[in-house]
């Protein structure tokens, strides 16, 4: 299996969509003792607001800039609707002076809502990066990707004959990839991009943008670590990614030899799948890992980022 063992999901129910921080803070002040659970702690580091720029420049604060600013071109345009309609036939006027200055604030809105950043397409950075962008396609092609948010390691042999025969015990959440950048940067190169929940990455030419909600930071290229691997992953009854490698096979109860516990009427087998995860974290508490269902995923898109890692130190 590998030094690195076998990892399992918590449960065999649908990914969880939901933040780990939220439900952590929610939980029950009573827990029940279950000798079979595992402890899980929370794995996607720090937050945008802990986390100090490193990219240089002005980006970091003109996205946060547009991404606090509140649109007001909607609400007068509904009050004008409203007034106008109340005071016909002098809501007619009203309705003519709404007109410009509702179109004034339309564009206002449009350009205070979006960082504006222009790269240099020809350089020695550009080509690097145009690697990124098309290796990228590893992960935009991929059948599944996931964010791992949180992990606990199996430390007795009943934690290991209740969980599949796992080594340690994940919680993840739906991820996805593309080439469209944040709402709030307005650009002239593609910009990959990964998605979980109400967090992201966006790779640039210069460096890695971090967003958790309407907050960002970024991350220099000389600050950033890399590391893909593949990991066989104990997957729900009938889950096989088409693009992805069944290795093997367990069951959800096993018995300290791996096999199956007789004990158990209902004990469905579980495919064991190799994966790829791509961690990306920084001495600031950056830490992400993407699970990829393609084998090959992350160690194509290490040696790109690795590349631009070296080149900006």
């Amino acid at each position: 299996m590998g030094a690195n063992g076998v990892y399992y999901r918590t449960s065999l129910g649908s990914t969880p969509t939901g933040g780990l921080r939220a439900g952590l803070a929610s939980a029950p002040a009573y827990v029940p003792y279950n000798p079979g659970a595992v402890v899980l702690e929370d794995v996607t580091g720090a937050t945008t607001i802990d986390m100090q720029p490193t990219g240089g420049g002005e980006i970091v604060e003109q996205l946060n800039a547009a991404a606090r600013h509140t649109r007001l071109a909607w609400w007068i345009l509904a009050a004008a609707a409203l007034l106008g309609a109340a005071t016909l036939p002098f809501g007619l006027i009203v309705w003519l002076l709404a007109i410009p200055l509702c179109w004034w604030l339309f564009l206002r809105d449009a350009a205070k809502t979006k960082a504006v950043v222009f790269y240099d397409v020809n350089d020695a950075a550009a080509q690097q990066f145009d690697e990124l962008v098309t290796n990228w396609g590893w992960f935009t092609d991929a059948t599944k990707l996931w964010r791992t948010v949180a992990s606990g390691q199996v430390h007795t042999l009943h934690q290991h004959k209740r969980n599949a025969g796992a080594s340690n015990i994940v919680q993840k959440v739906d991820a996805s990839a593309s080439l469209s950048g944040p709402k709030n940067l307005a650009t002239n190169v593609a910009v990959p991009t990964v998605i979980a929940g109400k967090t992201s990455l966006h790779f640039l030419p210069d460096r890695v943008l971090v967003r958790d909600g309407k907050t960002y930071t970024d991350v220099s290229y000389a600050h950033l670590r890399v590391q893909g691997r593949q990991q066989q992953f104990i997957e729900a009854p009938g889950v096989t990614p088409r693009d992805s490698v069944k290795v093997g096979q367990t069951w959800q109860y096993v018995n300290k030899k791996g096999g199956p516990d007789r004990r158990f009427s209902n004990n469905p087998v579980l495919p064991i799948m190799l994966y790829s995860n791509l961690d990306l974290t920084n001495v600031q508490g950056l830490n992400w890992r993407v699970q990829c269902s393609r084998p090959d995923a992350a160690a194509a898109l290490e040696n790109t980022l690795r590349r631009m890692e070296a080149a900006a130190g």
